[in-house]
This record gives structure tokens, C-alpha cells and sequence, in this order.
């Protein structure tokens, strides 16, 4: 390619000019006024295949030209700046190609940032109108923070790496939406590296900081604590696993749903807390989410699976006192805590998970194995002593002792059943006897229903008899006429109708009994309670008949004699009636409990009760 004499012309002064920057860099050098070694200057020609629109910043900051907006900036002779259609790009190369800005980062300077920033304003008036230095110089601003080196890296990056909050509160106004969410080659974002760098802030006691940066990237873009890293590991999982306390909160109060997410192999931010021991994180999730405590990984495991393996014995007491069932847990491979604990030689672990009344001490793993037979194959040492006495002071065994129980236990349920068998022999006899003798207790008690019923009915015709023949043979006597001679008086009166309603009472008796049918049971005994009531008014009408008969036979003169008649049998005929009523009544409340107890009584009280029921309706045949 061929150039111009006025091309060659800048190009000698373009070169010219550089070496003088050389020599007063390494004049510099000598003085001792820079502390980092001079970095390469390149110069790109136009149309060259190496230039890329970007802007570069030299150490001296004595150069600034932009690639992007065709505009030359530049400090040097009046011929250079006539030159503002000529795209030069000069870049300051680092360790890993870093710009200008980059470095300062490293340095935590950020009086060099802000001077970085503030100097495109100088270097942009003259060259720009007004209407346009403002957008100008807001592009140049953008490009210069949102360039990235040789790890994607932008000078964000190094900052919130570093710790200095000055600098990132300075790059952030500038730094775009896509360029804060840019991972680099680690697959970290800016605010991934502020959560997990935490132990180098510990070390130099400015933990606080590192709380800050998180919290100042939350503020400007919330949305940066739902960014993943490797294998799916939230801001959250980074913080618990390093242990910072300050940033957990952060993230929690920014998003408490950060707390489900977890990573590629299942496990949340109270696995990776828990098994580091870091105590006040996880009070903090466990306070946010009791139930993550029961939550397990791909592996089946609990966060009190990942606490055993550590040596916090605080958080293996605050998980159990969150939840003591998930000491039962077992994982895929059916080890529970007390199995990875005695594998880990954990002895005051172990100790711990004895206290809970739900630890099985002889839990078996997928590989038939309890604790105790884990413990014996470890080498000896004295955790391993001390965990093997503690096993079986609470009794573990091994698992083949363990086999043997079942056998003793089969032979004893086999015992067991042959005596069961034996005794449901023994109460089918007994079934059958009592069911026998229930037989013999209702044919007794249908025979002494008849017999009663019998005896009824020869009393009611004996009653019945009597009042019929004493209308022939009335009281007194009567005259020539047939009429009795004391007709007129009261007594004879009521000598007549009480007569009269004890032959028809007793007649009615008769009548039942004739058309009563035999053979059911219930049947019979409602008959026989109205009938003995029929029996006890022709008795009652009797006795009045004979008591008004009385005062016509002893005539006035021996009145006395009726009287005393009268009161000899309303005393015998009121004391019998009274004690029956008193009886019948008795007798019907006990039967009302007993149907109330017969509900919540076995069969044998139920016919222990009914062989009752049977004797009292015997005896007062009600």
C-alpha cells in the first residue's frame, strides 16, 4: 500500500512524537515517580485487520483516542490534531490486557478512576460542539468501564473482588445492565465474587465492606441475586459455604426466596452452612425456614447428614433441636446421621444423636451394617474406643447378633400362637357350655312363667266362683220376695258393685289365659304382667266387698267388730300392695341400668345379666 507525502510526513511525527513519550516515561521510571513498569504502546494504522473500535488509555493519560466515534484526541503538535479523521488506537496492556482503568481498580486508586472519568471532559472541549459533548463524553464514559480484558473481566470485577466500595459506587452509574450481569471465564458475576471473597475481607477485618458492595449491587439491580454460577450455585450458596453472615442477611432481606433454590446436586445454602459449622448462618436460614432442615439432596441427605461430617457440634444440637425426626432419616445408601458420624469418628457427635429417643442404635445400612459394625472396621484409635463403648452403653450390637434376635423372636411369636390357639379352644367349650346353660335357664324360665300363669288361673276362677255365689247368699238375707232385706243400706251398696268388678276381673283372667298362645317367651311375660295386675284389683275389690259385708252382718250394735274387721285388712291389704308397688318399681329402674351397662359389658356379663333379668321376672313375674 502506498502513502501520500502527507501521510509520511505524520507518520514521522506521529513516531516521533511517541519516542519522546518513551523517554519521558522512562525518565519517570528513574525518578522513582511510578511504581509499576511502563506497559507496550501499540499503534495501528488505518484499514489495519488488528484495530477494533475501542477506547484505550495510556499510564501517562497524555493520549486518548476513541476508535468508535471517528474522534482524535490527543495531546502534541497542532498537525496531529488536524488529523481528526486518522483512527489511532493505542491500548495499555497488563497482565491480562488490562486497560488503564482496569489497573487502577487493582490498585483500589480511585482518585485515578474519577481522573480517568473527569479527564475526557477536558480532553473532549474544543473538539466537540456543545450540543454534542454531552452525549460524547457519556459514550466514552460507558465504553471505558464496560471494557473487559483477557478474563472478561471488567474493572467492576476487580473492585468488588478487592473490597473497595469507593470504586464500584463510581463505576456502577456507568457500567450497563448486560455488562453487570457478565460472567467471566469463572462464571462469576460481579456480585458472586463480592459474596464468595469474604474470607480474604476476614483476614483484614473489613467484613462490613464486603456486606456493602453486596448490598450497593442489590440497590442498583435487584434482580442480580437470582444470577447463577457454576453448577446452578446461587449468591446465597456462596455466602453460606465461605460463611458470611453479613451477606446472607443481605440476600435474605433482598430475596427470601433465595433460600429454595439449590444447587445442581440438590443441596441448599443450610447443607453447605451446616457442614462448614458456620453457626450463625444457620440460625439465620433455620429462623427464615424451619422445614429446610428436612430437606435432602440428590443423595438423600439432610442437612443434619452434612452437619455430622464437620466438627460444629453447636450446629448439630441446633438442628436437632429444630427437628429430632430427622435423625431417623436414612440416605440413599441407608446411612443415618449416627452411621456418617461414627464413620467421621465424631465421638461427641455420636454421644449427641444417643440423647434423642428416636435414634435407632441398630439401624441397618443398605449394606447390612449398624454403627457398631462400622466403627469395629475403622482403624483403632481412641475416638473409635470411645465411640464403640458409647454404642453400646445404649445398646448396639453387630448386625449379625442382630439376625439372631428375629430368630428368638419368631420361636417366642410361635409360643405365643400355640397358647392363643389353645385358648381359643378352650373359650369355644366354654361358648358352648354357656350356651347350653342359657337354654336350660330359658326353659326354667318359660316353665315358671306357665306354672305362674297356671296358678293364676286357678286363683282368678276361685275368685270368680265366690263372687258369683255370693249373689245367691247376699249378706242379711233377704225377704218372701227374693229382695234383700238391708237393699237400702250404703253398704250393701258397695257390698254389690266392688263384688261385681271382682267376678268380671277374675273373669277376664280366665279369659286370657284360655286365649293366650304358648311358646314365645316375650309374649308370655307381657301377658303375665297384665294379668297379675287384673289379679291385683279382683283381690283389692274383694276384700272391700267382704269389709262392707261386715258392717251388714254385726249390725249396729256390734259395729266395733266391722271396724276392726276393716282395719285388719286395709293394713294387710295396703302393706302387701305397698311392698309389690315398692318392688315392681325397684325392680324396673335395675333393669333400665343394666340395658344401659349391657352395651359397654363383654358377652359373658351381657349373659350374666340377662340370667339375672331372668330371676327378677321370676320372682315378681312382672
Amino acid at each position: 500500500m502506498e502513502y501520500g507525502k502527507e501521510e509520511e510526513l505524520m507518520c514521522f511525527f506521529f513516531f516521533l512524537n511517541m519516542n519522546e513519550m518513551r523517554k519521558e516515561r522512562e525518565n519517570d521510571l528513574e525518578k522513582g515517580l511510578l511504581s509499576r513498569p511502563a506497559h507496550l504502546r501499540e499503534t495501528i494504522l488505518p484499514g489495519s485487520p488488528t484495530s477494533r473500535p475501542t477506547l484505550f488509555l495510556s499510564n501517562s493519560g497524555k493520549a486518548l483516542v476513541v476508535s468508535n466515534s471517528s474522534k482524535s484526541l490527543a495531546s502534541g503538535s497542532n498537525f496531529e490534531k488536524r488529523l481528526d479523521k486518522k483512527k489511532y488506537v493505542k491500548q495499555v496492556t497488563g497482565r491480562h490486557n488490562d486497560t488503564e482503568i482496569h489497573l487502577a481498580a487493582q490498585r483500589g486508586d480511585v482518585a485515578a478512576i474519577r481522573q480517568i472519568l473527569a479527564e475526557i471532559d477536558d480532553r473532549m472541549t474544543g473538539i466537540v460542539s456543545a450540543a454534542e459533548f454531552e452525549a460524547e463524553v457519556e459514550e466514552i464514559r460507558v465504553a471505558i468501564v464496560n471494557e473487559v480484558n483477557e478474563l472478561r473481566e471488567t474493572a467492576l470485577f476487580i473492585a468488588a473482588e478487592k473490597g473497595y466500595i469507593d470504586i464500584v459506587k463510581e463505576l456502577l452509574p456507568y457500567t450497563t445492565k448486560e455488562v453487570i450481569k457478565l460472567k467471566n471465564r469463572f462464571e462469576l458475576d460481579p456480585l458472586h465474587i463480592a459474596a464468595n471473597r469474604g474470607h480474604e475481607v476476614c483476614l483484614s477485618s473489613m467484613n462490613t465492606f464486603y456486606a456493602a458492595i453486596v448490598q450497593v449491587l442489590l440497590d442498583h439491580d435487584p434482580s442480580l441475586s437470582k444470577t447463577v454460577g457454576q453448577a446452578n450455585a446461587t449468591p446465597l450458596v456462596s455466602a453460606a459455604t465461605k460463611g458470611h453472615t453479613g451477606v446472607v442477611h443481605a440476600l435474605l432481606k433482598n430475596d427470601p426466596s433465595l433460600i429454595d433454590i439449590p444447587k445442581a446436586n440438590g443441596k441448599n445454602p443450610l447443607h453447605f452452612a451446616v457442614r462448614q459449622g458456620h453457626v450463625d448462618i444457620v440460625k439465620a436460614l433455620l429462623d427464615k425456614d424451619p422445614q429446610l432442615a428436612t430437606k435432602t439432596d440428590k443423595k438423600g441427605q439432610t442437612a443434619l447428614h452434612m452437619a455430622v461430617k464437620g466438627v460444629s457440634y453447636e450446629v448439630v444440637r441446633l438442628l436437632l433441636k429444630t427437628d429430632p425426626s430427622t435423625v431417623t432419616l436414612p440416605d440413599k445408601f441407608g446411612n443415618t446421621a449416627l452411621h456418617i458420624a461414627t464413620r467421621k469418628k465424631r465421638t461427641e457427635i455420636v454421644n449427641e444423636l444417643l440423647q434423642i429417643p428416636d435414634t435407632s442404635v441398630n439401624a441397618l445400612t443398605r449394606d447390612q451394617k449398624t454403627a457398631l459394625d462400622i466403627a469395629e472396621g475403622l482403624p483403632l484409635s481412641e475416638e473409635i474406643v470411645e465411640i464403640k463403648e458409647c454404642l453400646s452403653s445404649f445398646g448396639g450390637v453387630r448386625a449379625n447378633e442382630l439376625n439372631q434376635q428375629p430368630d428368638e423372636l419368631r420361636k417366642t411369636m410361635k409360643e405365643i400362637k400355640k397358647e392363643v390357639h389353645t385358648q381359643l379352644e378352650q373359650t369355644l367349650k366354654t361358648n358352648r357350655n354357656v350356651d347350653g346353660i342359657v337354654l336350660e335357664l330359658i326353659k326354667l324360665h318359660q316353665q315358671g312363667i306357665n306354672n305362674a300363669t297356671n296358678q293364676v288361673t286357678v286363683v282368678a276362677v276361685l275368685f270368680a266362683t265366690v263372687a258369683f255365689m255370693t249373689i245367691f247368699t247376699v249378706p242379711g238375707g233377704d225377704n218372701d220376695n227374693g229382695v234383700a232385706t238391708v237393699a237400702r243400706g250404703t253398704s250393701f251398696k258397695i257390698f254389690c258393685v266392688f263384688n261385681a268388678l271382682a267376678l268380671f276381673t277374675s273373669l277376664a283372667v280366665v279369659v286370657v289365659q284360655i286365649t293366650i298362645v304358648r311358646g314365645e317367651l316375650k309374649t308370655e311375660k307381657r301377658f303375665v304382667e297384665v294379668i297379675n295386675k287384673l289379679m291385683w284389683l279382683a283381690s283389692v275389690c274383694t276384700s272391700i266387698s267382704y269389709i262392707s259385708s261386715s258392717y251388714i252382718v254385726a249390725g249396729r250394735r256390734n259395729k266395733w267388730a266391722a271396724i276392726l274387721v276393716t282395719v285388719i285388712g286395709g293394713v294387710t291389704m295396703g302393706g302387701v300392695l305397698g311392698a309389690m308397688t315398692y318392688l315392681v318399681v325397684k325392680n324396673k329402674r335395675v333393669r333400665k341400668v343394666k340395658k344401659k351397662d349391657k352395651n359397654s359389658t363383654n358377652q359373658t356379663d351381657s349373659l350374666s345379666l340377662s340370667g339375672t333379668d331372668t330371676e327378677v321376672n321370676t320372682i315378681y313375674a312382672l
